[in-house]
């Protein structure tokens, strides 16, 4: 893979070459992909979604709209410092096609910004939900009306397809989704494959999908025009990463991993005495012990401790990556880059200790039983909502429900696979207080508090 081929700032529907060195230096077309991210509804949606730890009305807790804004922040470090050093190697990029390491890093960060834009409700249960109706709920009965892939789209919902579909889907009067540019695409795309086969190898990029079949065209386009690698041919499909989408998992690897555990020290589900001892063991080589002893409350020791520590593996991701750009192009880098650094033992021992005391906390489990039940019941309604009226079959009653179904989800409802994808991305988009409100109203009483 090519850097010249790989940074194309074209959008969906471009006619004409959009070349670096006529860009409008004041609003750069990377800078715009952020500001159209920012602004969409889609991404506004994620300040009532759940990170990890369920909203308190409390105490300050990290939500998916908190989080992926923290995570472009640490991408856009990322890509700067990388860029930077890509420059260095490559001087030709700045000389002859106008680039700047400034680029690298607002394509990291739009596409970190944009990175959670198709999660669920419910944190990764949500997901986990979607997918279990289909795979052993009452939405398996649907198994014969789809092809193995458009079947495999839905037991294994995606959120990270379905924000590939979000930034892209085509409508009228709107072509092209959010008309991203295509480095941004594939940036964002950390899984260049269909939902089928699933796991072929233990390559980092075979761990997921990235694409639902519903997108597979328009995956295509932006591969081609980004001349990814080509792993699989045939029905098969799959690309090499664009290798800025190792720094986009970096920056969340290392938000999720530094962040959701000062949440959850902040919380009381970790003690402070022991939490920190983890987090010093992983900045002992750039600690400031006189600084550090100084500090008088939690709040400030911990903030301290976590400013030290994203700054740590940030230059810890930089350098795996510069000392691998050359199998990183070839798509010969297997795994994130996290799993290669100095620190990945400190590293594995937090995320460890989160999932005990965090992401099993009993307040975690409650929230994601009462998801999988709301997010069950919501299915099965609108999707046989959905079938009926595909079917020319709808009642009074199914178009009540399909009312609370935004336009925009229904424009495609010309297939089973098309209504049933349809309604699994609208739960999808809905808050966690919003998909509590359909529940209820379907239900015609009450369930607990968002």
């Amino acid at each position: 893979m090519q850097w010249e081929e790989l940074l194309s700032l074209k959008r969906q529907g471009d006619t004409n070459k959009r070349l670096r060195k006529e860009q409008e230096e004041t609003r750069l077309g990377f800078e715009v992909d952020y500001d159209r991210i920012i602004f969409s509804s889609s991404f506004r949606s994620l300040q009532d979604k759940t990170q990890v730890i369920p909203l308190s009305k409390t105490d300050f807790v990290h939500t998916r709209l908190t989080h992926s804004m923290e995570v472009s922040v640490v991408g856009r470090s990322l890509g700067r410092i990388v860029g930077k050093k890509i420059l260095e190697k490559h001087p030709y990029l700045k000389e002859v096609h106008g680039y700047r390491f400034n680029d690298f890093g607002a394509i990291v960060a739009a596409a970190a910004l944009a990175h959670d834009i198709g999660n669920p409700p419910f944190g990764h249960s949500g997901e986990k939900a979607i997918g279990a109706f289909f795979k052993s709920g009452e939405g398996e009965a649907y198994k014969e009306l789809l092809s193995p892939k458009e079947y495999q789209d839905l037991t294994d919902f995606e959120g990270n397809a379905n924000g590939f579909k979000i930034l892209t889907e085509s409508r009228d009067g709107v072509q092209g989704g959010l008309r991203l540019s295509y480095a941004t695409l594939g940036a964002f795309t950390k899984y260049p494959k269909g939902s089928l086969p699933k796991k072929p190898t233990s390559h980092i990029a075979d761990k997921k999908f990235g694409f639902f079949q519903s997108e597979q065209d328009v995956f295509t386009d932006v591969a081609s025009e980004l001349n990814l690698i080509q792993t699989r041919t045939g029905e098969d499909i799959s690309y090499a990463r664009h290798p800025l989408s190792f720094l986009v998992e970096a920056a969340d690897d290392i938000c999720y991993t530094i962040i959701d555990f000062e949440d959850g020290i902040n919380l009381g589900l970790i003690e402070e005495e022991y939490a920190l001892e983890y987090l010093i063991k992983l900045v002992k080589d750039s600690i400031n012990t006189q600084k550090y002893g100084e500090l008088k409350t939690r709040e400030d020791r911990i903030s301290y401790l976590r400013a030290l520590a994203i700054n740590t593996l940030i230059g810890e991701a930089t350098r795996v990556f510069t000392q691998n750009e050359e199998a990183i192009l070839k798509g010969e880098f297997s795994t994130s880059l996290l799993d290669r650094s100095r620190y990945t033992a400190q590293v594995n021992d937090i995320i460890k200790l989160s999932i005990e005391k965090i992401y099993r906390s009993k307040e975690v489990t409650e929230k994601e039983i009462a998801g999988y039940a709301i997010v069950e019941r919501l299915l099965a309604v609108f999707c046989k909502a959905a079938l009926r009226r595909y079917r020319g079959k709808e009642t009074h009653y199914d178009t009540l429900v399909l009312s609370l179904i935004p336009e925009k989800y229904l424009h495609n409802f010309n297939t089973p696979y098309h209504c049933l994808l349809g309604v699994s991305c609208f739960v999808a988009s809905l808050t966690d207080g919003r998909v509590v409100g359909i529940y209820n109203k379907i239900n015609g009483g009450q369930v607990g508090g968002s």
